[in-house]
This record gives C-alpha cells, structure tokens and sequence, in this order.
C-alpha cells in the first residue's frame, strides 16, 4: 500500500494501516530511541508512547516534509517528555569562558557500534540529551536550548563536557583492547 493511502486509512483508525505503519517505521524510529534512553527496556518503552501519539496524531501531517523526519520529531519529542516527567534536568552552570572543543572523531572510531551506544547511554541524561540532539540528531544549539528549556551557552557546555566523557572512555576502551 502506497504511504499517502497508509496515512488516511490511519487518520480512520484503521489497525491494519497502523500495524503496517509499524512495521515499516518502528526499527528506525527503535534506533532513535535507543539513542535517547538509559536502556533497551526505557527505548521500548519510548517507543511504544511514541507510537501512541504518532496515531493519535496523524491526522495533524499535511504531507510537508517527509512522513519520517515527522515521526522522528514525535519520538524525539516522547523521549525528552519522559526525561521531563522522571525527573528535572539539571541545569550545568553556564561558563562565561568558551568551552574548550574536544575532538572526538566518531566516523573514524574502530569501536563497534554497540559499544559506542553503551558509552552515550552512560552519560548523565543532560549531556547526553544535548549531545544526541546536537551530534546525531543535527539540531542547533538554538533549537536545543529551546527544546530543552535551557541556555545556548549550556548546551554548548553540556556538549564539550559529553564529548570529553565519551573521549575518555573511548581511548580507556582503546588501550584495553590493544593489551588484549
């Protein structure tokens, strides 16, 4: 079944369409969430409430931009609502002095995929919220800062202080791996 015609047999409420819909999108929309979760358990979780709205909502896509960048936004929406409710972020003390830039080269890491997801889900929420958004997702500290209720400053802030984390268990991992 074409996309468009998905989409109106789901603004019907239609569970055949949304079971399709579904399968088509939950691995990449899962990916995302992983991303954004603490752990496997909290990324199912994230999705299925992401789904929840995605039908609830469908009937508000216009066909503007792509249907998958719209779920996306959804999801990520979901998964920083639910870091909301668990619990505050807490705000980093906004430096006056620019951060300095950590180089962290993800595209020429030799860790496994796995491992580097591992390493992002182990950042404290904030910084890892920031870095997901900023690194992975393309947003601009603008845009985060909206999203997430902060200053551009500490998203800035929160960044470097990500990457240097993510830096330093990357060549702690490194090293162990070349002594094995």
């Amino acid at each position: 079944m074409k996309l468009e015609k998905l989409i109106q047999e789901c603004c019907k409420q239609k569970i055949t369409a949304q079971a399709e819909v579904y399968q088509i999108f939950s691995d990449k929309l899962f990916a995302v969430c992983l991303k954004y979760s603490r752990n496997y358990q909290d990324a199912e979780d994230t999705l299925q409430d992401s789904f929840i709205t995605i039908f609830d909502k469908i009937n508000q896509y216009k066909n503007k931009g792509s249907f998958e960048g719209w779920l996306k936004r959804i999801t990520i929406n979901t998964a920083l609502q639910k870091y909301r409710e668990k619990s505050p972020l807490q705000i980093v003390k906004e430096y006056d002095d620019e951060q300095e830039e950590t180089d962290l080269d993800l595209e020429n890491t030799t860790v496994n995929v796995d491992v580097l997801l591992k390493f992002i889900q182990e950042l404290p929420d904030r910084y890892r919220l920031v870095f997901n958004l900023y690194v992975l997702d393309n947003f601009s500290h603008k845009e985060i800062a909206k999203m997430l209720d902060i200053s551009e400053g500490t998203s800035k802030s929160n960044l470097s202080r990500a990457r240097k984390i993510l830096k330093d268990k990357l060549e702690i991992y490194q090293k162990k791996a070349q002594k094995a």
